[in-house]
């Protein structure tokens, strides 16, 4: 198993050479989002050498703000979005202290989300609401894996995190058949090349094993279709506009959610 301190100093270094290249290329949103990058990877990698109690807070408070941030897009009232995030919470909660209980965690919290509309009587409203709070529960429920996945679950946020900016300039640069109509930019050429640096950067992590490797091909790009689909159909371009270089935290994390999602399935 990968642990925190063997991924460092590879973190460190692809940081500082990331930086290098952001300063030569003199363009201002590169350097925006890697102060970004500069002031999160150690947090977070912080967080994850604490073990399961880090790993669990990264994953609260990463289901939190995504909870916020989806209820948002879906125009959700504020008391389905506490709701969801509560649910979120104590998944979380559960795949820490008791995992054992998490199939009770999951339902109990879809009965939560689903009791708001249905207790104030919203005739009107209340498919949706239920709908997509169920979505949301469904969706971020599998930040939870990062909890019994270690330094693992942060070197498959390293690798789709990878993919993904591999992605987006090789397609642009290759181009070539799109990958889907719900993002028109992305170009199958910028998958097939992301899929293979995120494999690349398991197997320098030591992290590559075959689950996680479909995992990064195959979920992360699966993810950020997703979130696509939502933002196409509430008509929104970012999650959120807080953190800088990458609109809100779900569009950040997209990519992992879909990746942790493939990692649950194939155990």
């Amino acid at each position: 198993m990968t642990s925190v301190a063997s991924l460092a100093p590879w973190l460190g270094g692809a940081l500082a050479l990331a930086g290098v290249a952001v300063v030569a290329s003199r363009r201002r949103e590169l350097m925006i989002r890697w102060c970004a990058w500069a002031v999160g990877v150690p947090l977070i990698t912080g967080a994850f050498w604490l073990g399961q109690p880090g790993a669990a807070a990264v994953a609260g408070a990463a289901a939190l703000i995504a909870a916020l941030e989806l209820g948002g897009l879906l125009r959700l009232p504020r008391s389905d979005r506490a709701v969801l995030a509560a649910a979120l919470t104590g998944v979380i909660l559960t795949a820490w202290l008791t995992p054992g209980q998490l199939p009770r965690a999951v339902a109990a919290g879809a009965l939560a989300v689903a009791a708001v509309p249905l207790l104030s009587g919203d005739a009107d409203h209340g498919l949706r609401r239920v709908s997509g709070g169920l979505l949301g529960l469904a969706w971020l429920s599998v930040l939870a894996a990062l909890v019994p996945l270690g330094a693992d679950g942060l070197a498959l946020f390293v690798a789709v995190s990878v993919a993904d900016i591999t992605a987006y300039f090789a397609g642009r640069r290759l181009g070539g058949p799109r990958l889907s109509p719900l993002s028109p930019a992305k170009r199958w050429s910028g998958t097939l090349a992301g899929a293979a640096t995120g494999i690349g950067t398991l197997g320098v992590l030591g992290a590559a094993s075959w689950q996680a490797m479909v995992a990064v091909a195959v979920g992360g790009p699966a993810g950020d279709l997703v979130e696509s689909m939502v933002k196409r159909g509430t008509q929104v371009k970012d999650a959120g506009r807080w953190l800088p270089g990458s609109g809100g935290l779900l569009d950040r994390v997209d990519s992992l959610l879909g990746a942790l999602a493939v990692l649950v399935v194939l155990g």
